[in-house]
């Protein structure tokens, strides 16, 4: 694990990542971004910068979240929960965080596989 500086829309957070988290979030342009990760553990989370406060604060950010959405998203994949990491003083989103689940976890996602 690694503490890494992490993009979000509204700011970033500086948390403990995975190298299976880290190479989620590494969309190839240098920089590492929240939304491919998932939800993050508070614990993981160390450091927040808002950029509506331009403020970076010594601890993780506030989670709000929607759980139990169960919208199906596709055939086979369902959205469980969505989320956001908002700003301890002003409440500016920012990042968000959906988690995703497979009905079939053995069953591809959707219906349009590449062709061989």
């Amino acid at each position: 694990m690694a503490e890494l500086k992490v993009q979000g829309s509204g700011g970033y957070i500086i948390a403990d990542l995975t190298d299976e988290q880290a190479k989620k979030a590494d969309l190839g342009v240098g920089k590492l971004f929240l939304a491919p990760i998932g939800k993050l553990e508070t614990e993981k989370m160390f450091k927040h910068y808002c950029n509506n406060c331009e403020t970076e604060f010594e601890n993780p950010p506030k989670i709000h979240l929607e759980e139990n959405t169960n919208e199906e998203v596709a055939d086979n994949l369902v959205l469980v929960e969505r989320g956001q990491y908002t700003c301890e003083k002003c409440d500016s989103i920012i990042g968000e965080y959906r988690v995703f689940k497979k009905n079939d976890e053995s069953a591809d996602i959707g219906k349009a596989n590449p062709s061989q």
